[in-house]
C-alpha cells in the first residue's frame, strides 16, 4: 500500500545497484530504491511508494552524474514513462556491471555463495534485438507498454529494443482487443497474436501487422544451428534474437551427453534443447521431454519427428513427474519460468540421483533459492555462465552446471 505522497521529493546519493533501481538512504535512514539512477550519483527523487521499511521513487533530476550515464536512446525511457527498460540511461559496460552485481548479491545472500560473476554480451546490437513484444491496448486502440510496477498503459509509436518490422502495427487501431503480442521469430512475415476479452472468456486471433486476419494454423519456422523448429503462435520462444543459439550452445556444452545417455528435459517447450540432445544420445539413448503447454507439446512432437529416442510428455513439472522420468545417472536439463521450481521438485530430483543437472534460469533470485537446496544436498556448482540477453534491463539468463555428489 502506498502510505506516502507521490509528490514528495528528496535528495539521495545512490550507493549501489539493486533489483528495482539504485539504492540510497533517505534522511530518516530508510532504504530508497531509485529508478533511472546509477551508483555514485546524487539525484533528486520523486517518491512513488512509502512503507515502514523503504521508499521507491524515480530520479527526476540528476545533480551529480555518473561518468557511465548516457542519453537514453528511447524517448519513452524516462521517469513516468515506459517501465520495460530499466537501464537505458547506463552505458553497456555499466549495464553488465549492474547485472553482475545483482547476480552475485543474490547468490551471496540467498545461496550463501561468494561468486565472481561475469556477464557475457552478445555480438548483435541492442537495438532491434527483441523478436517478441507483448503490448496492452488502451481505450483509443493504441498499442501500449506499462509504467514500472504499474498497470498504467503508456501509448507508444515504436519500441527501440524491438525488431523494426513491428512498426506498422503501431500505426493502426487495435480497438476491441485487450492485448497484442507481436512476433517476428524465424522465417516468414511477422504477425500479431491478438487477445480479445468477453463474457465467454478470452479468444485469440492471428492477424497481420496491419490487422488483416490470418490463417489460424500459421506456425513460425526458426533455424537454430542445423535444426529448424516449428513454433506455434501460443508456444513460448525466447525473445532475444540470439538467445536460442546462445543458450543451446551452453546447454550442449555442459550436458556433455554421449551415445546411450538418458536425458530428461524439464520445461522442454518446443524442444529447443531436447531435439539436439536426442540426436546426440543416438538410437541407444533416451530423451524424455516434460512440458505442460499443449501447444508446445504438439510443436515438440513435430520437431522430434524421426527421433524415436525422444518422448514428449504433457505434464507439469512436479515431484511426481520427476519421480516418473528421472533415473539414477540421468542428465537433467531444467528451464523453468521466472518463479523457478515448484515446492518439492528439487528434493525429488536429489532423491533420483541424476549424474548432473543443467539449470537454465531467467531469474537470479529464484535460481539462488533452488541452488541453495541442491548445494545442501551435496550437489556442487561446477560452472555458471551469465548472458546479457535482456539488454537495457537488469535481467539476465543464467546457465549452471550442477554435479551430483555421487
Amino acid at each position: 500500500m502506498n502510505e506516502g505522497s507521490a509528490l514528495e521529493t528528496m535528495t539521495v546519493r545512490i550507493e549501489r545497484p539493486a533489483t528495482g533501481g539504485g539504492v540510497g538512504r533517505a534522511d530518516d535512514g530508510r532504504v530508497i530504491f531509485v529508478r533511472h539512477s546509477l551508483p555514485g550519483e546524487l539525484v533528486r527523487v520523486e517518491v512513488s511508494e512509502t512503507t515502514s521499511n523503504f521508499y521507491r521513487g524515480e530520479a527526476v533530476q540528476v545533480l551529480e552524474a555518473s561518468p557511465e550515464r548516457v542519453v537514453a536512446p528511447c524517448p519513452y525511457a524516462h521517469p513516468g514513462g515506459c517501465g520495460g527498460c530499466d537501464l537505458q540511461h547506463a552505458s553497456p559496460d555499466a549495464q553488465r556491471s549492474w547485472k553482475a552485481s545483482l547476480v552475485a548479491e543474490h547468490l551471496r545472500r540467498i545461496a550463501g555463495l561468494e561468486v565472481v560473476v561475469q556477464v557475457t554480451e552478445t555480438a548483435r546490437p541492442f537495438k532491434g534485438s527483441r523478436t517478441r513484444l507483448r503490448c496492452g491496448v488502451d481505450d483509443a486502440g493504441r498499442l501500449c507498454l506499462r509504467a514500472a510496477r504499474s498497470h498504467q498503459l503508456i501509448a507508444i509509436d515504436k519500441c527501440w529494443i524491438a525488431d523494426e518490422v513491428f512498426e506498422p502495427a503501431f500505426g493502426r487501431s487495435w480497438h476491441g482487443v485487450s492485448e497484442v503480442e507481436l512476433r517476428a521469430i524465424g522465417d516468414g512475415e511477422p504477425f500479431a497474436v491478438a487477445r480479445r476479452e468477453s463474457e465467454r472468456g478470452t479468444t485469440v486471433e492471428l492477424r497481420s501487422l496491419t490487422g488483416a486476419p490470418l490463417d489460424p494454423s500459421i506456425h513460425s519456422r526458426v533455424a537454430v544451428n542445423d535444426i529448424v523448429y516449428s513454433v506455434s503462435p501460443l508456444s513460448f520462444w525466447q525473445s532475444h534474437r540470439d538467445a536460442p543459439t546462445v543458450l543451446l550452445d551452453a546447454v550442449l556444452e555442459m550436458a556433455d551427453v554421449g551415445d546411450g545417455d538418458d536425458v530428461v528435459d524439464l520445461f522442454s517447450g518446443v524442444g529447443l534443447f531436447g531435439v539436439p540432445l536426442a540426436k546426440r544420445v543416438g538410437a541407444h539413448g533416451r530423451v524424455t521431454a516434460v512440458e505442460s503447454s499443449p501447444f508446445a507439446v504438439r510443436d515438440a512432437r513435430t520437431n522430434a519427428t524421426g527421433l524415436k529416442q525422444m518422448k514428449v510428455r504433457e505434464w507439469s513439472v512436479t515431484p511426481r513427474s520427476v519421480n516418473d522420468t528421472v533415473r539414477a545417472g540421468s542428465i537433467v536439463v531444467i528451464d523453468p519460468p521466472r518463479q523457478g521450481l515448484a515446492k518439492g521438485v528439487v528434493a525429488a530430483l536429489v532423491r533420483r540421483a541424476p549424474r548432473r543437472v543443467i539449470y537454465v534460469s531467467c531469474d537470479a533470485a529464484t535460481f539462488a533459492r533452488d541452488l541453495k537446496i541442491f548445494l545442501g544436498s551435496g550437489f556442487s556448482l561446477n560452472l555458471l555462465r551469465v548472458f546479457d540477453l535482456f539488454p537495457m534491463t537488469e535481467h539476465v539468463e543464467l546457465v549452471a552446471l550442477l554435479d551430483s555428489p555421487t
